[in-house]
């Protein structure tokens, strides 16, 4: 009896998992669980600090380090292949049996299961508050919530380095307004640039210039004429969805790369040129570009 309730348990909350992998797409709402590595390739925490056993909220649980492919975004089975292990943990909690507590990180107040994808599934579909864990807490600064998509994380990791940036250096002497990007790690990257440039211009300078001269210069002589170029080739209507200085940081590279395979005395302007060359001669490609975006878009939401 108890093996026939955990088989029609687990179909139920397959067919759950179904029929909310459907509504979340039709309400463009993510229908997947954050993939833990994915999560902190973004945020990059910096210590951990191990807790010991906690209880914590089965509702705050909002993501898997391995199997987030394997569950719904409520944490129900999506594959068949998962029955047998998740009936046999049903059957146990129907008789009654103490089960060991699941592993997690926490990270930003939320919990991302290490050990125990199966005890967490079985415990949603029971409707359980709360559950026994074994917690490592991970520092995070960036919010974390229910339901968030990938693309969400990345523009909320963007706007908390965007942030920083204006915090450490106060660039009332830069255009932030004209300055942004949408890509995690541009903020950074952006910093490098200043920097090189800054050293470049103290080899012919008798002493050393602050970051503030040399992220003015760098703007005047660098990122503006970039970005004319930019304006002046029509390149962001070939790539929709990127902002100015995403096409900087994406041009810059490609320079950088035209130069190490022989044109090593190619001109910023000149590589602009090139790219707007090359990606306005094939209508094709062109469209190509536009669907790719767009069916991206469409599978991080």
């Amino acid at each position: 009896m108890e093996n026939s309730t955990a088989s029609d348990d687990f179909s139920r909350a397959k067919n759950k998992a179904r029929m909310q992998t459907i509504m979340n797409a039709l309400r463009w709402k993510n229908p997947n669980l954050l993939s833990f590595y994915e999560v902190t390739s973004l945020i990059k925490p910096k210590s951990e600090t191990y807790l010991g056993m906690r209880t914590i909220p089965v509702e705050k649980i909002i993501g898997s380090e391995g199997r987030y492919h394997d569950f719904s975004a409520a944490f129900f089975p999506k594959r068949e292949m998962l029955r047998h292990r998740w009936e046999s943990i049903d059957s146990a909690v129907l008789d009654n049996v103490i089960l060991p507590p699941i592993s997690v990180y926490s990270l930003g107040g939320y919990y991302f299961v290490r050990d125990g994808n199966h005890r967490v599934s079985v415990a949603k579909s029971k409707g359980v508050e709360f559950i026994d864990a074994e917690v490592v807490e991970l520092d995070s600064q960036i919010p974390l919530k229910p339901g968030m998509t990938m693309k969400e994380l990345r523009a909320a990791a963007v706007d908390y380095e965007r942030k920083n940036f204006i915090e450490q250096y106060k660039p009332d002497y830069l255009p932030m307004d004209e300055i942004r990007f949408t890509t995690p790690g541009a903020y950074p990257e952006m910093v490098n640039h200043i920097l090189v440039h800054k050293y470049y211009i103290n080899q012919d300078y008798p002493y050393e210039i602050s970051f503030k001269e040399a992220a003015k210069s760098w703007y005047d002589n660098v990122y503006f004429p970039i970005v004319n170029e930019i304006r002046k080739q029509h390149l962001l209507s070939a790539f929709p969805g990127q902002s100015e200085g995403d096409m900087y940081m994406w041009i810059v590279r490609r320079w950088d790369e035209y130069k190490r395979v022989g044109n090593k005395n190619m001109t910023a302007a000149e590589a602009v040129r090139k790219i707007g060359r090359e990606t306005g001669r094939n209508p094709f490609a062109r469209f190509a570009r536009y669907l790719k975006y767009y069916l991206q878009k469409l599978s991080k939401r």
